[in-house]
């Protein structure tokens, strides 16, 4: 029994696949706010979250005020402690 390809078949297809693309490319095109949900942040993203300069940044971590790692050469601070040194400014 052979099979045929009908135009509608391929009209069909092509919708499935206009879709699918147009998904792809919103979803690849959605902001995606990695800081907000992760529980370490960069030093730039602690730097924009809290308006302050590199050196105060580093200033919080050899003071311990802040947890922080280091992978790979750079800093990731600990959100958590970022967000209370926040709160308590606004105290």
């Amino acid at each position: 029994m052979e099979e045929f390809i009908t135009k509608d078949d391929l009209r069909q297809f092509g919708l499935f696949m206009a879709d699918t693309v147009r998904t792809a490319v919103a979803e690849a095109f959605q902001p995606k706010n990695f800081e907000r949900e992760s529980e370490w942040l960069k030093s730039k993203a602690v730097r924009r979250l809290l308006d302050i300069s590199a050196g105060s940044v580093q200033n919080l971590r050899t003071s311990q005020k802040v947890r922080f790692k280091k992978v790979l050469g750079s800093y990731y601070y600990n959100r958590e402690d970022i967000q209370k040194l926040f709160s308590d400014d606004k105290d």
